[in-house]
């Protein structure tokens, strides 16, 4: 028969123990929307996991316009040009 003597330190800790420890913190990970199926997925996600496409995080404000809001955006600054310099029937 073996004793085995125990510390005070190896005790078991039920409220340290973590049953999945590699698990990302759900509450702390924020959730967009994929931009090719629209399902929910966390915003630092490369991959969509449903769909499969790449994620692209961009500022650009032209992505995600449609076609007339940047022939008008154009127009608007080609207008102002011209004005600045004096070329417009003003």
């Amino acid at each position: 028969m073996v004793i085995v003597a125990r510390h005070e330190e190896d005790a078991w800790d039920d409220e340290s123990w973590d049953p999945e420890p590699d698990a990302p913190d759900d509450d702390l990970s924020e959730t967009v929307s994929c931009p090719e199926c629209d399902a929910e997925i966390y915003e630092d996600a490369v991959r969509c996991p449903v769909c499969g496409a790449y994620v692209t995080h961009t500022t650009s404000p032209w992505v995600g316009r449609p076609a007339w809001w940047i022939v008008l955006a154009l127009v608007g600054i080609l207008a102002t040009i011209a004005a600045l310099a004096g070329l417009g029937p003003w």
